[in-house]
């Protein structure tokens, strides 16, 4: 979205890896019994709806950059509803799960409210795990924080330097009284919007007003030269590059070192499935799930945002469910496709056994190389990697560019801001 963003507003050529544009944030379509991917809504409309990179909601955003948006494919706006499940207890803990301690009972409540309102800190805050600990107390952290982080992070949350403190915000007011009553929703994605024909019609439209080279994917930059390779053969002079691909990847290509340890990543199978609903499917939006027999954190229900994912026949009984479960792994570590296989198919048979799908008619995972950024503690590799890069003409732009995390619209707010640069200049 942040290239298609750039091109629309510089005017400048965009070289896409993929033959369809939007990256990680486009829909896609299956039939029930197919393993084909479609990039457009069949006639019949007799398929789930997708994404690549699991559930991508608008939230956040300025209001200009929303209009824009809306501009191109009219969206609707939705309230988030999502949870803490607890598969052993069959427990669903509304999010944030320290704003609902009443959940958890009153002798989990009491310790944990003791814990957060003490202003006592466990030591030294340096890793994420420490943070965690020193912020919702050893109680909390134990039953929720520690297990969770540990598949989300797929284990580097006791190495990598705390971030995005905004997602699980602690307001001590409202901790005590979630131990007893309702409290008004927290976060940054309270409400978020959605294209009513698909985030792949977003990217398309974009598309539409942008000069495209799709199948382009970069392989090597020479930056002495500023000649860019691609991997058909094919080469390109540059003058100056707007860069999306994850600040990593970037250096690699290059070939530039600044002299210390790249800062990690963690890569995700995303596994969609499209299934007919189980006697226990949840409401949710989303849930996170700090213990699962398959190592999974994150299950996602796109049809309990809205229908339109689901077959055509299937939107008013509301009899099926489009899914995306998100599994972590290190970056590096990817597992050799017959296990991701495997995987799947254990991660299909675990949701079965909790009641929330029966016959799963699509199973279609997609590896996401770089999906989440860290950093290790005191780490400066982020900013010297993008002034080297810089130095170079190239300019990194977006969230996994700039190793950051944020949003869509925020990522097409970027684009545009970039994209001008380029045009003024």
């Amino acid at each position: 979205m942040t290239g298609l963003a750039a091109g629309y507003a510089s005017g400048l050529p965009v070289f896409e890896a993929a033959d369809w544009p939007g990256g990680i944030c486009s829909s896609y379509y299956v039939r029930p019994g197919s393993s084909e991917r479609l990039h457009q809504t069949p006639s019949d409309g007799e398929a789930y709806r997708f994404e690549i990179g699991g559930g991508h909601w608008i939230f956040g955003g300025d209001p200009l950059v929303l209009r824009f948006i809306r501009s191109l494919a009219p969206v609707k706006t939705y309230r988030r509803r999502s949870a803490v499940f607890f598969p052993d207890q069959d427990l669903f803990v509304p999010y944030p799960i320290q704003n609902h301690l009443r959940y958890l009972g009153q002798r989990v409540a009491a310790q944990v409210i003791e814990e957060i309102t003490d202003g006592r800190s466990s030591g030294e805050v340096v890793t994420m795990a420490d943070w965690l600990r020193a912020g919702f107390g050893p109680t909390l952290y134990g039953l929720f924080f520690e297990p969770f982080h540990e598949l989300y992070t797929a284990g580097l949350y006791r190495e990598i330097a705390p971030q995005d403190a905004y997602k699980t915000p602690v307001n001590p007011a409202l901790v005590i009284r979630g131990a007893f009553d309702d409290v008004p929703q927290v976060g940054y994605n309270v409400t978020f919007v959605y294209p009513e024909e698909g985030l792949n019609v977003l990217s398309q439209r974009m598309a539409e007003r942008c000069r495209v080279h799709y199948g382009k994917r970069v392989v090597k930059i020479d930056v002495q030269s500023r000649e860019v390779y691609f991997e058909d053969g094919t080469a390109e002079p540059y003058d100056e590059i707007i860069s999306t691909l994850p600040l990593n990847r970037m250096m690699e290509m290059t070939g530039l070192d600044v002299g210390e340890r790249p800062d990690p990543a963690t890569s995700v199978l995303v596994v969609n499935i499209g299934a007919v609903k189980g006697p226990n499917c949840p409401e949710e939006h989303w849930l996170y799930i700090p213990r699962s027999r398959a190592g999974f954190h994150r299950v996602g229900f796109y049809s309990n945002v809205d229908a339109s994912f689901l077959p055509a026949s299937h939107r008013e009984r509301r009899d099926a469910v489009s899914i995306y479960v998100e599994k972590a792994y290190q970056e590096g570590e990817r597992p050799e496709q017959a296990e991701l296989d495997h995987l799947a198919g254990d991660i299909v048979q675990e949701l079965q056994e909790w009641g929330w799908i029966r016959e799963a008619e699509v199973v279609d995972p997609t590896w996401i190389d770089v999906a989440y950024t860290w950093s290790w503690p005191g780490s400066t590799w982020r900013a010297k990697a993008i002034k080297a890069l810089e130095e170079h003409g190239i300019y990194q732009v977006g969230r996994y560019a700039r190793w950051v995390f944020q949003g869509i619209a925020d990522s097409i707010r970027d684009g545009f801001i970039a994209g001008s640069g380029l045009k003024i200049m």
